[in-house]
């Protein structure tokens, strides 16, 4: 059976107003998939859906041949905690926690796959250095390692390059190709456009409710742009939920 994450009419929202409306459509395993469109669209929302994070106020999230714990997420501008004394090296060892849990032993073989993922991002060497003496790009890098050491067949990314500079942002593109090389599926919220058309193959394009869910370059032609930003400039944050179904 192909992995899958199916969704089924799916509305989303915040004490009952809704931030995503009846949304359907399959992201198949293998695929690389950007999440488009302007702010307050419901992107962030859509993933915390996906992950269970926020439960449907109806419709459903269906995986098929995966479960929630096959699922890596990076939220959105992550903090490593700057005053707490942490080595880069721990900092991607708690990437195995979604395995081991927070007492598991980490022995030596785990040890040895943090410091296999530090060379994956470009930070070999820097093993005992504090978290809180690296610059922003250095500290998206070891959040992409942790997701590495995680090794999940599923990759959420919520504004990944949002806060780093061009070199890591480039660096870390490439190992999102890697991924995709691989079989996993990976689901990304951007807001770079250029960026997604050049990387991403399919978008999902989202005002709300999905304007458009396949390749790029149809995706994003420039009337459905537009008529994102015409939806997102009549917004009522203070809808009430939506109980009908779409025509």
């Amino acid at each position: 059976m192909r992995r899958a994450i199916h969704l089924d009419n799916l509305t989303l929202g915040y004490e009952r107003h809704p931030a995503v409306h009846h949304l359907s459509g399959v992201f198949q395993e293998g695929s690389l998939t950007a999440v488009f469109g302007p702010n307050g669209a419901g992107k962030s929302t859509l993933l915390k859906g996906i992950l269970g994070l926020l439960p449907p106020l109806s419709g459903a999230v269906r995986l098929v041949g995966i479960q929630r714990r096959d699922l890596a997420f990076l939220p959105q501008q992550v903090e490593l905690e700057p005053d707490f004394p942490m080595s880069v090296l721990d900092a991607v060892l708690m990437g195995h926690w979604r395995r081991r849990g927070a007492w598991g032993a980490l022995d030596r073989e785990l040890r040895q796959q943090a410091v296999a993922a530090l060379e994956t991002v470009g930070l070999s060497g820097f093993e005992k250095r504090a978290v809180n003496a690296l610059s922003g790009g250095q500290r998206q890098r070891i959040l992409f390692a942790r997701l590495v050491v995680e090794d999940a067949p599923v990759i959420l990314l919520d504004e990944p390059f949002a806060p780093i500079d061009a070199q890591t942002t480039a660096d870390m593109l490439a190992l999102v190709h890697r991924w995709r090389e691989q079989g996993r599926t990976v689901i990304a919220v951007l807001h770079d456009l250029e960026q997604v058309q050049r990387h991403f193959p399919q978008t999902l394009l989202l005002a709300r409710r999905a304007l458009a869910w396949g390749p790029t370059e149809q995706a994003l032609a420039p009337e459905r742009l537009e008529q994102a930003r015409s939806m997102s400039a009549a917004w009522n944050d203070h809808a009430p939920w939506c109980r009908k179904d779409p025509p």
